[in-house]
């Protein structure tokens, strides 16, 4: 289940993507901003501070009165929820029994305690310690916020909430020129042929690149064929600049990409990624016409293409070919909007 938040959706509480962590009832062992990380939790087995044992995550004190702790956290951008990750790794005798998720939806960060309107999204559920928990959510409400309640008090060490990010393109010009595959204008990559070192969703990240882990990068390929990576994107378009950017990839760029595209009438697909009652998206994508010819790559670079990206009209999803295999970091796709 975990997996597939990370394929089909995106991180809205990821801090990385701009996410925060703005209150909490208490946070006396450990800060309310951990809980918000990106990186694996950590347990560092000597490690102390002025309040006690430093735990990688979220921990208020031990509670001696009634009531429960909270936290709450302003998403990257507001969207609807599809699934929580619940995340106690290394907290063990000091992790709260149950917890309960609420959302809100405050348009303009006009909070106020008196005014907002909270709506439950996971009733009290039971959790345990050291554990990594996914949980399917059907939530149709827009949100911006979220408010995690534990009982009575403990640690938890990481909080994700997966959704679709909400792009008003409504908004957008006609010839204004938008990352149409960035994650946070909702592009996706929802299939690829490998990614044994780096996942695929991180082509579509908004940042740069930190190291080389932050990228896509596939197995060492032992027999014939490439490697391939299927993006939907945000909203179609009529691409007029690609980047393709190897940063921190050196010894394992690829020789060479291409890219296929297409226009598809139904952007998501399902959960099998079939769109429009036809066949496996993967298998047609192989024979969709092609965007950008065969171009030859350099090791920790971006590559710019403009002048090379054929006029093929507008399309939803792009299908990027490595070879033979390797590593790419960020991938961009600029355009503006337009119909299928």
């Amino acid at each position: 289940m975990i997996e597939k938040f990370k394929k089909q959706y995106i991180n809205l509480a990821s801090a990385r993507l701009g996410a925060q962590a703005t209150f909490a009832t208490d946070d006396f062992f450990a800060a309310k901003e951990r809980l918000i990380l990106d990186t694996n939790p950590v347990f560092i087995t000597d490690k102390f501070d002025d309040h006690g044992k430093w735990m990688d995550g979220w921990e208020s004190r031990r509670k001696r009165v009634a009531g429960h702790d909270f936290c709450e956290i302003r998403l990257a951008r507001s969207g609807y929820i599809k699934g929580i990750v619940i995340d106690t790794s290394h907290f063990t005798g000091n992790f709260p029994p149950e917890f309960s998720l609420e959302a809100c939806y405050i348009p303009d960060d006009s909070y106020s305690d008196e005014n907002t309107v909270w709506q439950t999204v996971i009733e009290k559920t039971t959790i345990n310690g050291d554990e990594v928990k996914g949980f399917e959510v059907d939530f149709p409400e827009l949100v911006t916020h979220v408010r995690l309640h534990i009982y009575p008090d403990g640690g938890v060490a990481r909080l994700k909430i997966y959704g679709e990010p909400q792009c008003n393109w409504d908004q957008v010009g006609a010839n204004e020129v938008k990352d149409l595959a960035e994650a946070l204008n909702g592009g996706r990559a929802i299939a690829c042929s490998d990614e044994h070192f780096g996942q695929m969703s991180n082509l579509l990240l908004p940042d740069k690149g930190i190291n080389m882990g932050d990228g896509w990068e596939t197995a060492r390929r032992r027999g014939p064929g490439h490697d391939w990576v299927i993006i939907a994107l945000g909203h179609p378009g009529i691409l007029q600049k690609i980047t393709v950017d190897t940063a921190f990839f050196k010894g394992n760029y690829p020789d060479r990409c291409s890219i296929q595209a297409a226009c598809l009438t139904n952007i998501n697909g399902d959960d099998n990624g079939n769109n429009d009652g036809n066949n496996d998206i993967e298998t047609q994508s192989a024979n969709w016409p092609e965007l950008l010819a065969e171009q030859k790559l350099e090791m920790d670079k971006e590559h710019h293409f403009e002048d090379q990206i054929k006029d093929i009209g507008a399309v939803s999803h792009i299908r990027l070919n490595i070879f033979p295999d390797g590593g790419v970091s960020r991938l961009r796709l600029n355009g503006v909007i337009a119909k299928c």
